[in-house]
């Protein structure tokens, strides 16, 4: 280093020190100036303390702005979270409302279906059972459901199915919590019945379409479009009077029947007990039991039809009485 560089420091140092400890007295004596200056209502302060206010009020706000931004950033943020919950929160409440709909649409369609089934009148000391149709056996060859209640429920063999509207089938067979009911559509139903208010007795039989025929009338017998259909109680299957449906085709060699019961919304069948004896019993049932054997549906077909052509044979629903 050399002699001049020496000299010039050595100058500095005892500066610094000197504007160090006077650095604290300027500014003692600038704080107390603008003390004075700031408890005075001179006007000319007042300008002076404007003009400062105003120079400062941009570098201020620049200050502020970003403490301000990230404030309202953090508010939003807030805000944000408490709208994404309340939505979440929203949208399980409109799925549970929606699941409370759907139930309250079904129950409220089964109990139109079940006051459907009130408008049937039966005599008050009749056991029944409401029970659901739980699957449909109907094909080719064959139409009958099942219905959810058996033998444990009270349902036995050759029951009356109904509806609000009338009769659609028997029970064919039970199990011990299902049964299936022979609706009356079947090939292998016979129904005897009464068309009109002539009453004039007839067999309605299914061919597995939705309109059954009517059989074994008597020839002179004219069939009329509109005619009621009723069970006329022979055979002791059914008790006289049930509805079924209402004559609709009229041809020369036939006439159809459009049941009461729509087939393509069976939800619910009560299952009529009426304490009357049925055609599936076979002979040999009823007199192992000393009881009354109802005639077979052969049997009661060949009746109705000879009753119909004037014939001496004896009523559909005549009992055989055992030998004592």
């Amino acid at each position: 280093m050399s002699k001049r560089s020496g000299h010039v420091i050595g100058l500095a140092t005892p500066l610094r020190a000197w504007a160090q400890r006077s650095a604290f007295v300027v500014f003692f004596a600038l704080a107390i100036v603008l003390l004075i200056l700031g408890r005075a209502n001179t006007p000319a302060v007042e300008r002076v303390r404007m003009a400062v206010n105003d120079a400062v009020a941009p570098i201020l706000e620049l200050a502020t702005s970003p403490v301000a931004s990230v404030s309202d950033m953090i508010v939003n943020g807030r805000e944000f979270m408490d709208v994404r919950a309340s939505n979440e929160a929203l949208r399980h409440e409109n799925e549970r409302l929606l699941q409370w709909r759907a139930a309250a649409q079904r129950l409220e369609d089964e109990n139109r279906l079940l006051r459907e089934l009130n408008e049937l009148n039966i005599e008050p000391r009749t056991r029944y059972i409401t029970a659901h149709v739980i699957g449909d056996q109907g094909g080719a060859f064959v139409r009958s459901v099942l219905v959810s209640a058996g033998t444990r429920d009270g349902v036995a063999k050759g029951q009356a199915a109904l509806t609000g509207k009338g009769l659609a089938g028997r029970v064919a067979e039970t199990g011990r919590r299902a049964a299936r009911i022979l609706l009356v559509t079947d090939m292998n139903s016979r129904v005897p019945v009464l068309v009109g208010n002539s009453r004039d007795r007839a067999v309605l039989a299914g061919d597995n379409s939705p309109m059954p025929e009517l059989l074994y009338f008597s020839p002179d017998v004219q069939m009329r479009v509109g005619d009621q259909v009723v069970t006329s109680g022979h055979g002791g299957a059914f008790p006289s009077g049930l509805p079924i449906g209402v004559v609709t085709e009229v041809r020369e060699n036939e006439v159809r029947v459009a049941p009461y019961v729509d087939w393509a919304h069976l939800e619910f069948l009560r299952l009529v007990d009426y304490e009357l004896p049925y055609i599936l019993s076979s002979p040999e049932d009823g007199l192992a039991k000393g009881g009354p054997v109802v005639r077979t549906t052969a049997e009661i077909e060949e009746n109705t039809t000879a009753e119909n052509a004037g014939g001496p044979a004896q009523a559909a629903a005549e009992v055989v009485e055992p030998a004592r």
